[in-house]
């Protein structure tokens, strides 16, 4: 026998086996979409699970915001109305719902036809209200599961690599997933029971709404009545609340935010199902894409955004370790993989646990990255005239490189720009009372530099509650992810799928990346009137 026909045929696979979509209309699920429909279009059939929106059906938002998007569109077009209606259905649903939403009858349609179910779905705020983040990422893990075992199909399922928690240094796939807890002291701690953690934090969720006196349907986060101390139907105070209970329990166990916490829950409820066949895929920090679609597709506020935008508007001072490398990973090698290994989950030739780093193999250090894009920062603002005259009213000394600095240092320097910032708009207001006292020409200029300041302001508080956000990631813990297993799989599939689907990070180009897909893909797609507010110096 040769070699070759011990190989995994993935075209054949998706030729033999049906599949369930989670999340199409992601970022991440445009990709696996798109990847699907472009490379391989003789699949059997695939059955995207998308919720209704409040004033557009499952089907007008698939075709609205997931085959008009740019990701996708050219493909869709390429394909064609009849190819796509034939070869793709779309099912309302949700997956915090009982049996996802989908109708008890509709599912019996499914059972014995669905091979695999692909989920992407998940909210990735890092810090939202504990129940929304449960509905996403534990309570839409149980439904998926138990659809999964009626269908008599197998689920590959998108975690992230940072379910870690606190770590320094290399993170191994091979960690049990059931038990685990980032401070967990060995194989024989057993203090940490995600069954027992899910119920309690689920009786406070309770508590804390109950007490709020909510309405079942508010409760559930369903629209409803809001007002300027409303969101979604509750108060702001409720939100806080659950905010903090999420945040409270993810420190207790050494988790870095609710979102991370509620996606190891989630992983180990997949975990603990007995005959339940799995793969769980963990991207690290999923950016804009290398090639496909095309260079630089990104959507929506992605992890590094912030960071690009901020340094961008000049920031000199970082709270960051100059040594971590910042384990980010383009979007259309994470799909690639994910097609990989569902090929290989419905072959049986998969791992429990696919790692998707890239600091393994092409590791770029912090201290580099901020030289880079503190150098395109300076170059864009070369001879900005506004800038350098804000500049001269903060009494900004002009700086070379980039300062690493601590956190601590970081939130004093924030603070003393704010009085700066507010000791020029109380100048540049007496400025403006006495030229409209003696009728003299330049108010409009002020006013200017008015609008510019408080641009500032808004934007160094905007920072502060980023950077605190992301202090656990650039300053706090040094992460590497092993990433053999995705590895090994490519070993198992041909030379012409590997081309088509292609994992290579060893061959990242990160300077050419970071300029040319990273930042021109944020400013054309990354809402772009918020790349213009950074345009002034900070």
């Amino acid at each position: 026998m040769t070699r070759e026909l011990l190989l995994t045929d993935i075209a054949q696979t998706f030729e033999e086996h049906e599949i369930i979509l989670t999340g199409a209309n992601g970022f991440l699920g445009k990709v696996v979409l798109g990847l699907i429909l472009e490379r391989f279009p003789d699949f059997k059939h695939l059955h995207v699970l998308l919720r209704p929106a409040r004033d557009l059906s499952a089907h007008e938002r698939f075709r609205s915001e997931t085959l008009a998007s740019p990701a996708l569109a050219a493909i869709a077009e390429k394909r064609g109305k009849d190819f796509l209606r034939s070869k793709i259905t779309v099912w309302p649903g949700d997956i915090s719902r009982p049996t996802c939403g989908i109708e008890p009858a509709d599912l019996e349609k499914l059972a014995g036809r669905v091979g695999l179910i692909i989920n992407c779905a998940g909210r990735v705020d890092f810090f939202p209200p504990v129940d929304d983040s449960f509905r996403s990422n534990v309570d839409g893990v149980e439904r998926l599961v138990s659809v999964a075992k009626f269908l008599g199909a197998k689920l590959l399922h998108v975690s992230t690599c940072y379910v870690c928690g606190e770590a320094d240094g290399l993170v191994e796939e091979t960690e049990p997933i059931v038990g685990f807890y980032p401070r967990r002291k060995g194989p024989g701690d057993a203090s940490f029971l995600h069954a027992d953690e899910i119920r309690y934090c689920r009786e406070r969720i309770r508590e804390i709404t109950d007490s709020a006196g909510l309405s079942p349907r508010s409760r559930h986060g369903l629209p409803g009545r809001g007002s300027d101390d409303q969101e979604g139907g509750r108060s702001k105070d409720l939100a806080r609340r659950l905010v903090a209970l999420g945040r409270q329990r993810a420190e207790h166990w050494g988790w870095v935010n609710t979102y991370t916490y509620a996606k190891s829950l989630g992983e180990q409820i997949i975990a603990a199902e007995e005959g339940l066949d799995y793969a769980i895929v963990r991207p690290a920090i999923v950016e804009s894409a290398l090639d496909f679609p095309f260079p630089g597709w990104i959507e929506g506020g992605r992890t590094a955004a912030p960071l690009v935008l901020m340094a961008l508007g000049g920031m000199k001072y970082w709270p960051v370790r100059r040594d971590i490398p910042l384990e980010v990973v383009p979007v259309d090698l994470v799909a690639s993989a994910i097609v990989v290994v569902s090929a290989l989950l419905l072959g049986g030739h998969n791992e429990a646990v696919y790692q998707l780093g890239t600091a393994d193999a092409n590791p770029m250090a912090l201290e580099s990255l901020v030289a880079l894009l503190d150098a395109e920062s300076r170059r864009r603002k070369n001879g900005d005239r506004r800038a350098a005259l804000i500049d001269r009213l903060l009494g900004a000394r002009p700086l070379g490189r980039p300062r690493f600095v601590s956190a601590a240092d970081a939130r004093a320097r924030r603070a003393g720009l704010q009085k700066r910032i507010e000791r020029a708009q109380a100048l540049i207001a007496g400025a403006k009372k006495v030229l409209g006292a003696a009728r003299l020409p330049g108010e409009r200029s002020l006013a200017g530099l008015s609008t510019a300041l408080r641009t500032l302001a808004l934007q160094a508080a905007f920072r502060e509650q980023t950077l605190d956000q992301y202090l656990p990631f650039v300053l706090g813990n040094r992460y590497v992810f092993e990433s053999e297993s995705i590895r090994a799989a490519y070993a198992l599939i041909s030379e012409t799928e590997r081309k088509l689907l292609p994992w290579n990070p060893e061959q990242i180009d990160w300077k050419s990346y970071w300029v040319n897909n990273q930042i021109k893909g944020i400013e054309r797609w990354v809402q772009p009137e918020a790349v213009k507010a950074w345009t002034f110096r900070i």
